[in-house]
């Protein structure tokens, strides 16, 4: 036990994934969302990276560190030489040759040198931490480590970034606490990575699977799809644009009152609802003053699944850019088919041109890693499907359309007694009750459930939840696999 306690206010979260690493410094009463997010990739001048024998990208320099592990290759490439963040971002848009890579792409960490970059820019240069008088416990969301390299995790932040604490948590089982579980199935949809897991009872299960889809294999299906709206006259012409000129007091949203005529302004901040009241009389403002036209038109869109998407055309008619006259509003009704953007999920044949190339439906791929599992705890995974990443911060319903899909895999009569197979499907999602990613989506769930574990792992000095200064002196880097968040 650590005998020591920290406060909220001092306390870091950080969430590293495949292609983005997400903090914060404090934890309130209500669960913050990320304070700093950036893009999981550090840049090289192409003189440096040739210069030290990295052209063929196999280089895996160790942590500089007085203990880390000779075993992995050394180079002469320091911290300090890569770009991360704005600054990677300024070198890119000003046209400079920069090698760029991603150290956690595969699920791992390929580069500890670069993987450094990366969490010393987000503690140092983002949250502003002092390395003399760091007092803050550092609780982080690695990807799927060895057990030696969580110890060298452990030794990175203690000795190289000086931190009061430190444990970790796996992002699989970060993600099912978020859904008000501790056993279930995590479908992580990335950017070209999807990852599906199984916790159970808190605790991350083998047998996980990983699915790829390249981003020229998507664009490609997308081309399509997008080649055959046309064809299907499923494209309906814009809206005539309207030039807008300013702001009018109709235009200010209003709240509407009850019938005593007060409102309780407060109850409605607090429980989180004021985005919903405004735009509700927002709505119910517009309407009101509609024509008929615009009536019809608002009942076709809410009857047939439509979304009118509104953007702003500048440079209309010759006009000075900046100048109102140069802003029009410009308005593309899109339908269903914008539904079939996940298509490729689902029918691997949209992104591959070769049928047997081995890729799997993402339906196909959870019911195998759910059938890894042990036949009487089968039924506490299917109690938990949750769908989260960077996919489900923008599509929802994407839990739903897997549920469908996945029916075939428990028992086909639900009257039937059976104690061992699962009846139904249950899915999972971010409570209503956190305020602050009611409207974020589910692709948070990592860091909500870090944030969750934080509050009670560095709260408990008498716990064995995350290991201390004076324990790490007295037992090393292993420490932290007896001592942390998840059970290793």
């Amino acid at each position: 036990m650590s005998g020591v306690a920290f406060r909220d206010s001092s306390i870091v979260v950080i969430d590293t994934s495949r292609t983005s690493v997400r903090a914060i410094l404090g934890l309130g009463e209500l669960l913050p969302t990320p304070a700093v997010e950036i893009k999981a990739r550090v840049g090289l001048r192409r003189s440096l990276h040739d210069s030290n024998g990295l052209s063929n990208g196999h280089a895996q320099p160790a942590a500089s560190t007085s203990r880390a592990a000779s075993a992995i290759p050394m180079s002469s490439v320091k911290v300090n030489d890569y770009l991360v963040g704005a600054q990677l971002d300024s070198a890119l848009a000003a046209g400079e040759d920069i090698v760029v890579s991603w150290p956690f792409a595969e699920g791992d960490i390929s580069d500890w040198t670069q993987a450094e970059a990366i969490w010393k820019h987000t503690l140092f240069g983002l949250l502003h931490l002092r390395r003399t008088q760091n007092e803050s416990p550092v609780l982080t969301v690695p990807p799927t480590l060895s057990r030696s390299s969580l110890a060298m995790l452990s030794q990175l932040f203690f000795e190289r970034f000086n931190v009061a604490a430190f444990t970790l948590l796996f992002r699989p089982v970060a993600q099912i606490y978020a859904g008000n579980a501790i056993s279930g199935i995590v479908v992580d949809i990335g950017e070209e990575y999807t990852d599906a897991s199984q916790g159970m009872h808190g605790k991350r299960q083998a047998g996980s699977a990983r699915l790829q889809r390249t981003p020229q294999h998507v664009k490609q299906a997308l081309l399509s799809l997008v080649n055959h709206l046309p064809a299907s006259g499923l494209v309906k012409p814009p809206a005539p644009v309207s030039s807008v000129t300013g702001f009018s007091a109709s235009t200010m949203p209003i709240v509407e009152e009850p019938e005593d005529g007060v409102t309780d302004i407060a109850a409605i901040v607090l429980a989180g609802k004021a985005k919903a009241v405004i735009e509700h009389n927002m709505k119910k403002r517009a309407s009101a003053k509609a024509t008929a036209a615009e009536q019809a038109k608002m009942r076709e869109i809410e009857a047939m699944d439509l979304v009118e998407i509104k953007d702003w055309e500048w440079g209309v008619g010759g006009a000075e850019e900046g100048s109102p006259a140069a802003k029009k509003l410009r308005e593309v009704v899109v339908g269903r088919e914008r539904h079939r953007l996940c298509e490729p999920l689902f029918d691997p044949k949209l992104c591959k041109k070769n049928p047997n190339d081995g890729v799997w439906p993402i339906h196909e791929v959870i019911g195998a890693v759910v059938q890894r599992a042990d036949v009487d705890q089968r039924q506490y995974v299917w109690q938990g499907l949750f769908v989260t990443g960077e996919l489900a911060r923008y599509i929802k319903g994407m839990g739903t359309s897997l549920q469908s899909r996945l029916m075939s895999y428990i028992l086909s009569q639900p009257d039937q007694h059976n104690d061992v197979q699962a009846r139904h499907i249950r899915v999972l999602k971010i409570p209503e009750y956190f305020a602050e990613y009611r409207e974020k989506g589910d692709g948070l769930a990592s860091f909500l459930g870090a944030g969750i574990v934080a509050k009670i792992a560095f709260h408990d000095p008498n716990g064995k939840n995350f290991v201390s200064k004076g324990e790490y002196a007295a037992k090393g880097p292993p420490a932290i696999i007896e001592m942390s968040a998840s059970l290793l």
